[in-house]
């Protein structure tokens, strides 16, 4: 319970996922008003990053709401994919990498139904950390303070002795509330320094209670 974590998110931060006009050029392509497809799709999107609902569901859902026929249907969810694993970030995965066996390592990441495949398929992600925690398999996302205790329950770790890394501030702020330390991913370079003064500065260990 006093070893030192480091708990990193993917998207933004071991993916680099730029927003790609997938969804505006289907909006053109279906001669839609801009906002529909996310305003159809809302609830099922949302389902989704809950594990409420399979991927075939997903796909049922995707092919009546937007009146896609079966290979428009593949087409557009391989769009969705495309933006959503984006491309590895190598020079912090390799960081990552050196780390395995200095700290536990683990990665808490607001996902979708699927997900786990594909990353696991192209970045390895689960060999890279000790934990993945997946919103679509916990049914809880981020910021949910629950989602922050499940994080820290799956590598044994105090909430203390984790430093949190997340591209999203309102994320930083409740992993914060949930006791753990936090940093704003902004660029590698600060990272990483972040992780070396976090693994420098070693685990905290709980004071004595006071007695009286």
């Amino acid at each position: 319970m006093t070893a030192t974590s480091v708990i990193l998110d993917i998207g933004g931060v071991l993916e680099i996922t730029p927003k790609t006009g997938w969804v505006q050029r289907w909006e053109e392509r279906l001669e839609l008003p801009l906002g529909t497809v996310n305003e159809r799709m809302r609830d099922v999107w949302r389902a989704g990053s809950v594990g409420s609902i399979s991927e075939r569901d997903v796909h049922e859902q995707v092919a009546a709401r937007l009146g896609l026929d079966a290979p428009q249907v593949e087409a557009f969810m391989a769009d969705l994919w495309a933006e959503y694993l984006g491309t590895p970030n190598e020079e912090l995965i390799d960081y990552v990498r050196g780390l395995r066996g200095s700290c536990r390592l683990g990665i808490l990441s607001n996902s979708f139904v699927g997900a786990r495949q594909r990353e696991t398929a192209l970045y390895h992600f689960d060999e890279l950390v000790e934990q993945i925690v997946y919103s679509h398999e916990i049914s809880i996302g981020k910021p949910d303070l629950r989602a922050f205790e499940a994080a820290c329950a799956s590598l044994d770790v105090r909430p203390e002795n984790c430093l949190f890394i997340d591209d999203v501030l309102v994320n930083i702020e409740a992993a914060q509330a949930a006791g753990m330390q936090g940093h704003l991913f902004e660029d590698n370079a600060r990272t990483i320094m972040r992780i070396a003064a976090h693994l420098d500065a070693g685990p905290r260990v709980a004071g004595p209670v006071p007695l009286g």
